[in-house]
């Protein structure tokens, strides 16, 4: 059994942009796993309709 390992998980979301308000998108996670325990999240991004990648930094979480 690994110690250390690296998942990516994509999930859907809900965003809010000030272009488009409400986005419901698809959001990936890669987050590194200690013996099975998520302890850091690497890099948190999503994909556009066009393609291209952005990261969720520039997107609010709508509550």
């Amino acid at each position: 059994m690994k110690l250390i390992s690296i998942r990516r998980r994509t999930k859907k979301e809900r965003r809010y942009t000030q272009k488009m308000g409400v986005l419901y998108t698809d959001v990936t996670y890669i987050k590194k796993y200690a013996v099975g325990i998520p302890f850091k999240t690497l890099r948190k991004y999503r994909g556009t309709y066009y393609g291209k990648i952005k990261d969720c930094d520039d997107c609010v979480l709508a509550n």
